[in-house]
């Protein structure tokens, strides 16, 4: 990906062993306000788009007609680990509209969760589409799919919900989409640049319940304001133990919304400063964008650095598996400046 600015260095023996490079945007109250690499380069967002999928669900007063909750808002939006409670949550939404896994368009994939693969073995049971990182954004395509009427096959391209998807991410993004791929959950995944990304970002920071008249907002900035606090509120259920979207959510404790996406993608939204942030790791490499939105992060004065759950991403020792000190990661001089 060309014009990627170096971000994050990994040393080992003293010695650097590996550097990642990439794309940033904080896009504020004004417009973009910092920017690494190109703004402009047009990305797959994959997961890290999932609010912006479950928009329509919520903004179309679906969701209030269902009495959906913030757990199941959470989860509409994750990326979990199949774990007992995701599987649990999952399983009981579809019975309450009155479908069961077979109408999910997921697949099956082994639950990332250990216990729950463990308890599998030993049960000598299958995975099964609930288990599936992406079945809660699923009971949510399924949940405004039966309101629309519309046809089972939800994840093609021109059904209603996809199209109705395509729209609103054009529109919170302020920019025509570039192109689309299917996700590894089947869905379509619209490409916009990573400036576009922090856009939308910055629009559900912004957005509120109510005006400071009082007055309620509009049907958009309502449910974008659902959303992003049912994030903060269930961070267990964006991700799961362990991994950077919770732990990191915790550390800052509720005051960010926080995900990603396959292919090093990140996005956070910050309500209290009304801004968003776009990133995107050119190599694809986790480890890299995990450590570059911690770095993010913390120049914007929302994580400590020196938070265990930031450290563990970035600044911290890396260690083998004897526990010996084997290197670490820090940023790249530049990023974030």
């Amino acid at each position: 990906m060309p014009d990627a600015q170096p971000m994050v260095e990994l040393w080992r023996g003293g010695l650097p062993e590996n550097r990642h490079a990439g794309h940033a945007v904080i896009w504020g109250p004004g417009g973009i306000e910092a920017a690494w690499g190109d703004p402009g380069a047009v990305i797959l967002p994959r997961s890290s788009s999932k609010m912006i999928q479950a928009l329509p669900l919520v903004e179309t007063g679906v969701a209030g007609v269902l009495g959906l909750t913030d757990a199941q808002l959470a989860l509409a939006c994750a990326s979990h680990q199949g774990a007992a409670r995701h599987v649990r949550l999952a399983g009981d939404w579809l019975a309450a509209i009155g479908l069961g896994e077979s109408d999910l368009r997921c697949g099956v994939h082994e639950p990332h969760d250990r216990d729950e693969r463990d308890r599998l073995i030993r049960a000598g049971q299958d995975p099964c589409q609930l288990h599936n990182n992406c079945s809660g954004k699923h009971c949510g395509f399924l949940s405004l799919t039966r309101h629309l009427k519309a046809g089972p096959e939800y994840v093609e391209l021109d059904h209603p919900l996809q199209v109705m998807i395509r729209q609103t991410t054009e529109e919170v993004a302020g920019e025509a989409v570039a192109g689309w791929g299917i996700d590894g959950c089947s869905a379509p995944s619209f490409a916009v640049t990573v400036a576009g990304l922090a856009r939308a970002m910055a629009g559900f920071a912004a957005a509120t319940a109510a005006t400071e008249a009082g007055e309620a907002g509009d049907a958009r900035s309502r449910a974008m304001h659902r959303l992003t606090r049912a994030m903060a509120r269930h961070p267990e259920l964006v991700a799961g133990e362990g991994r950077a979207c919770t732990e990191l959510m915790r550390a800052m404790g509720g005051r960010v919304a926080l995900k990603t996406g396959a292919e090093a993608v990140f996005v956070a939204i910050l309500p209290d400063q009304r801004r968003g942030i776009a990133l995107k790791i050119a190599d694809g490499g986790t480890r890299g964008a995990e450590a570059a939105i911690t770095a993010l992060l913390v120049r914007a004065g929302v994580l400590a650095a020196e938070h265990p759950a930031a450290l563990r991403r970035l600044g911290g020792p890396l260690t083998n598996w004897r526990g010996r000190t084997t290197g670490r990661m820090q940023t790249a001089p530049g990023f974030p400046g």
